[in-house]
């Protein structure tokens, strides 16, 4: 492996140093940006093209600014641009940044997170050079403070961001925390933590970084726990934890560690008063910038059911959508596993942000609900939050387009026919428009089972009935609303209309599976119907290339027949419990079941696919010292970006340590394939990213000097995992990876897009190729768009 340049191990500062607090700078307005996988911008341009100098108050829209007595910017370019400062410092030296209000900081060029919502937790080690160095901050809300912290230790616990579960006086079982280490040496560190009578081992924590580790703890019966930090068997640091003790019966949070990066997490429960059995399931999602325990307060107990608040990974996060959604998915099920709830009595309601997550999960999954009440719910991110539009869509701006499906509620409305909704709103709510509802309720005029209330004179949050509970989400008549709404046997339905998307987000209603797309991302419909005692299925389908239907809606000892598209067929009695169909050139034929090579709900695609599976982030230590710098730095950066929108944990591993034997899980891969060592041994040569350009199936993409490509691919040798490469032909290329948005969600990425530094300022005109792989992963039966006329 090549040497890092990096500085040699650091002294740390001295102790009479003082805190520097940032109060002198100088701003630029840019443009606003939206929703998208390509966005505009001119300083980015200059920093990613190499062109970017200090700049100079009076030039080029560039003014001065001072912070307030309380060390605050405000306004102006902290509205929507940058604030550039200097810090002079008399050595080589590391220092603690200590930031809010903005939503990244260059720190000598180097790009590292930000805190745009304010948590006042991202403490992070950044190296200063002896002399002048830079700070560019990136704003967007209206408010920045900065200041520059001499850390007290070289490696330490940072207890302003705990994910901490809640002790059940009577329960002896162990429970997880989160717990933040920071490490401010030039060198990545692993450990231990010992709690108690526990000690847990964790990964590495990045050099000049930060990590959230999960820690198992013993419950102990006052909830004091005291935690050492070990490096190399010696103790670095101490710190105690206070968990909250509940008695049974009151609301709790529970820990568990995610499938997703093997985080620690929590959901909050409000659990039921009654001892009845068959009790019922309420999840209930969190508006933006709440916690989920206070969604789960904000409830009276009820005696017929349990309310389930999972987190979205933060009170912000992912507007339930992407992460967000497996966030939601993942705490559905370990809650069912806890709980045991009657299986028809699953519902699902949210507030605002919470109501949006609620049409979307309702559409998404309306085989797991048997009634949604979205409140105070907005529609979708083009209908309310930003999301990308364009006038006369291009060919790539289509592709883009597409990628986005999942996060169009209208277009999946006819999956909440046959289940009960009650749609609540003020008519005088300021926040989220009571027009979104009205939109929701035209759109499913159809509906025999939908009750609507609008409470008059009401805005975001209203509360006007003296009973426990918040009116705003704690609706008596919604739970009147549930009580009557049941989720069917499979045996029980007749007739499914399924709309999805995406098989890899959602695949399943009733006994329909849709497992591959004729179009990918374009709407799949089937619309089926069952006669149980013809042992007999008939129906039409739209966008669907493979699809399975499950016998057990049948009668048993018929000859089964089926009438699909008006095309009659009759399978061989199937020795699972499944007819598997596939349709190629318009004609539909019975088959096995899938290969798992393929395409399939597992493992489909587009780009944000890869962030299951305990994925992991592997940087390059090919190529030159500035090469490998970008590489570790940008895997620093997203896992850095990942911690703070999205509570995460992720494990960043150098290239070196990747073998074809390697753990079956998702990897992503920075850099190409002559800078990171990692590529060959886990990517077929369907795709190929080098110095030299970028070869997808037998074709070569033109003019692709200085290029970034984001793109996913099966994991070689394996049948669930994937693995993504995010780098570039060349430095230029690397570094216009460093800000595409793949932790923002509504930002739609298909399964390849590859960029040229213009697109910085001419936007979607930038983007060379974009486009799916066919549903055997190959290039040449997918779907592209490209800015040539060269046919595939």
């Amino acid at each position: 492996m090549k040497r890092l340049s990096l500085l040699p191990l650091l002294i740390l500062g001295v102790a009479q140093a003082q805190d520097i607090v940032i109060r002198q700078g100088i701003g630029t307005r840019i443009p606003g940006g939206r929703r998208s996988a390509v966005h505009t911008d001119p300083v980015e341009h200059k920093i990613v093209s190499g062109t970017w100098k200090a700049p100079v108050d009076g030039k080029e829209g560039w003014t001065k600014l001072e912070a307030n007595g309380d060390g605050e910017f405000r306004g102006g370019a902290t509205a929507g641009g940058y604030v550039f400062t200097t810090v002079d410092s008399p050595s080589n030296r590391v220092v603690l940044l200590e930031a809010t209000g903005h939503s990244l900081v260059y720190v000598n060029g180097v790009p590292r997170t930000g805190d745009p919502y304010s948590y006042g937790y991202t403490s992070l080690p950044i190296q200063l050079k002896r002399g002048k160095n830079e700070l560019l901050f990136m704003c967007g809300r209206g408010r920045l403070s900065a200041k520059l912290v001499e850390p007290k230790k070289p490696i330490f616990f940072d207890m302003r961001d705990l994910t901490t579960p809640d002790l059940i006086k009577g329960k002896t079982d162990k429970v997880w925390a989160g717990v933040v280490v920071v490490n401010t040496t030039n060198k990545p560190i692993a450990g231990s933590v010992v709690a108690g009578e526990t000690t847990t081992a964790f990964g590495p924590v990045p050099a000049f970084g930060a990590r959230k580790v999960a820690v198992l703890l013993s419950p102990v019966a006052d909830g004091k726990v005291g935690l050492k930090l070990n490096i190399a068997n010696q103790l670095v640091d101490t710190a105690s934890l206070d968990i909250r003790v509940r008695e049974p019966g009151q609301v709790y949070k529970r820990t568990f560690v995610s499938q997703i990066d093997g985080s620690i997490q929590y959901y909050a429960v409000n659990p039921a008063f009654s001892t009845i059995e068959e009790r019922a399931l309420f999840l209930s999602l969190h508006g933006a910038s709440v916690e989920a325990l206070g969604q789960a307060e904000a409830y009276s107990q009820k005696a017929w059911g349990h309310i389930v608040a999972p987190t979205n990974r933060r009170p912000y996060g992912f507007d339930w959508e992407e992460i967000g959604r497996q966030d939601a998915l993942e705490v559905l099920a370990l809650a069912k596993e806890e709980l045991k709830p009657d299986p028809t009595k699953i519902y699902l309601t949210g507030h605002s942000m919470g109501g949006h997550g609620t049409w979307q999960l309702g559409a998404h999954y309306p085989h797991l609900f048997a009634a949604i009440a979205p409140s105070a719910g907005w529609i979708s991110f083009q209908t309310y939050a930003g999301g990308q539009q364009y006038a006369n869509p291009t060919p790539i701006e289509q592709m883009l387009l597409r990628a986005g499906s999942g996060s169009d509620t209208l277009g999946l409305k006819n999956n909440l026919l046959n289940r009960g909704i009650y749609i609540l709103h003020g008519d005088a709510d300021d926040n989220v428009p009571v027009g979104q509802a009205r939109q929701m309720r035209e759109a499913l005029s159809d509906h025999k089972n939908l009750q609507w209330w609008e409470e008059k004179g009401a805005g975001h949050w209203w509360d006007a009935n003296p009973e426990p509970g918040s009116d705003a989400v704690d609706f008596a008549p919604i739970f009147d609303f549930f009580s009557r709404n049941r989720l069917p046997r499979i045996s029980e339905v007749r007739e499914v209309d399924f709309t999805t998307a995406s098989p890899g987000i959602s695949s399943q209603l009733h006994w329909v599976h849709i497992h591959q797309q004729e179009k990918p991302f374009v709407f799949s419909r089937a619309r089926l119907q069952a006669f149980p005692q013809l042992a007999r299925f008939e129906g039409t389908t739209e966008n669907i290339a493979a699809m399975s239907l499950t016998i057990g809606a049948l009668a048993d000892a018929k000859k089964i027949t089926l009438k699909i598209d008006g095309q009659e067929l009759e399978p061989n009695q199937p020795t699972i419990n499944r007819i598997f169909l596939y349709k190629k050139d318009g004609k539909w034929s019975v088959g096995s079941s899938l290969r798992p090579s393929d395409k399939n709900p597992e493992r489909y695609g587009s780009f944000k696919d890869i962030f299951k599976n305990r994925f992991a982030l592997v940087y390059g230590t090919g190529g030159s010292a500035a090469e490998q710098e970008w590489s570790y730095a940008k895997a620093r950066y997203d896992a850095e970006m990942f911690w703070y929108r999205g509570n995460g944990s992720v494990d960043i591993i150098p290239d070196t340590s990747i073998t074809e034997k390697s753990e079956d899980r998702n990897y992503i891969l920075y850099g190409n394939a002559d800078t990171n060592k990692a590529y060959s041994k886990l990517i077929d040569d369907e795709v190929v990213l080098s110095r030299n350009g970028l070869r997808y199936g037998s074709h070569n993409l033109e003019n692709s000097k200085s290029i970034s490509a984001y793109f996913i691919r099966p994991r070689k040798g394996s049948d669930r995992t994937s693995v993504a490469v995010i780098g570039g032909t060349d430095l230029i290329g690397m570094k216009l990876c460093d800000r595409v948005p793949i932790f923002t969600s509504g930002a739609a990425f298909p399964d390849l897009i590859v960029y040229g530094p213009e697109a910085l300022i001419e936007g979607t005109k930038g983007v060379r190729l974009t486009g799916f792989f066919g549903n055997d992963w190959k290039v040449s039966s997918g779907d592209w768009a490209r800015t040539t006329s060269s046919e595939f």
